[in-house]
């Protein structure tokens, strides 16, 4: 019998994809989210739109499940969570809560948490050319924002759940894991999305210049989607029971990355440095102890993952566009008394 599992957040970035794999591996999986997958069908054997803010839904979604893998947060890109810190740390808060204790009760074996490098101390990411984070430098504990430190409370409720009930959790630091199929536009949006929208609306429209947020020079590593869910399945069946590190360990400036995003579109770009929320100033990972306990790294280069998420995003891209072309020329051939063409 296959092994029953529920995926929350199953209606976003990573959800998606992870809910994909695991039916791809033989898990009978259930997801939960406030919505439906936006870019392709779901994969899930059952799939419940729901909020799990309320306990009865937590409940109800874990029944007969053997594992969670609890992904479910109100989140988004540097714009968004510097922006709304009560919303994050209430909203999270609550699923967190209500998700780990309808687990404990309903008897489900093994837990997945995906926290985030975000706990980790400011202090720590004050220079563009810091030292890669290392698990144990979570404490003394002064994370960045309220979305760093809801994550850091919710890691701390898995060990807890684990020493006191014995329910076996596992915890994954994410490092800016990026990728096709995710959230591209709007606000909430991560870096790398962002800088694909932007240089594939310069492309199309046949401008050349893109807006970076502060002078470009903050550094992050980032973890391609396949890589990230992989590190998540082996989390999930190894015996190790604290907080890892899953993300790459190359790190480069936001410069770097338009200038290699730019590559693999095909153009050059002129970089316009405004005022924006950056974050801290540099991050990176320690995958010393990712090595160790998995016997496995990410593996899909910066160059590549790119590549394959520039791709989707200016498909996606040029869809809009055409969408706001269209009706513009229906107006025009309206009030014309010829045809006009469509330019090719």
């Amino acid at each position: 019998m296959a092994t029953r599992v529920l995926v929350t957040g199953a209606g976003g970035f990573i959800g998606h994809h992870l809910v994909s794999f695991l039916r791809g591996r033989g898990y009978w999986v259930r997801g939960v989210d406030l919505k439906r997958p936006e870019f392709a069908p779901t994969a899930a054997d059952e799939f419940v739109v729901a909020d799990l803010r309320d306990a009865q839904v937590s409940m109800s979604t874990t029944q007969g499940i053997d594992e969670v893998y609890a992904l479910a947060a109100d989140m988004g890109g540097m714009g968004f969570i510097s922006q709304h810190h009560a919303l994050i740390l209430h909203n999270n808060s609550l699923i967190n809560l209500h998700t780990l204790e309808a687990a404990r009760c309903n008897g489900v074996k093994r837990y997945f948490y995906s926290s985030t490098a975000c706990i980790y101390p400011e202090h720590l990411q004050t220079e563009a050319e810091i030292e890669p984070l290392k698990e144990e430098q979570a404490y003394p504990a002064a994370p960045q924002d309220a979305y760093g430190w809801e994550k850091l409370i919710a890691e701390r409720l898995c060990m807890h759940y684990m020493e006191d009930y014995g329910m076996q959790t596992r915890v994954a630091r994410f490092h800016n894991v990026f990728g096709t199929l995710g959230t591209w536009d709007g606000g909430r949006e991560k870096a790398p999305a962002a800088m694909c929208r932007k240089i594939a609306y310069a492309k199309l429209t046949g401008g050349r210049e893109i807006d970076i947020w502060g002078d470009g020079e903050q550094t992050r590593s980032f973890c391609y989607i396949d890589d990230c869910v992989e590190g998540i399945y082996r989390l999930m069946r190894s015996d190790h029971g604290e907080p890892i590190n899953l993300g790459s360990d190359l790190m480069v400036t936001i410069n770097q990355l338009a200038d290699i995003v730019a590559r693999a579109a095909g153009v050059r770009i002129t970089k316009k440095h405004i005022e924006g929320p950056q974050g801290v100033r540099g991050r990176n990972s320690d995958n010393t102890k990712l090595r160790q306990v998995l016997r496995w790294e990410p593996s899909v280069s910066l160059e590549e993952g790119l590549s394959r998420t520039y791709t989707w995003i200016e498909s996606q891209v040029a869809k809009q566009l055409a969408q706001q072309v269209g009706p513009v020329i229906n107006t025009l051939q309206r009030g014309s008394d010829k045809p006009l063409r469509r330019a090719v």
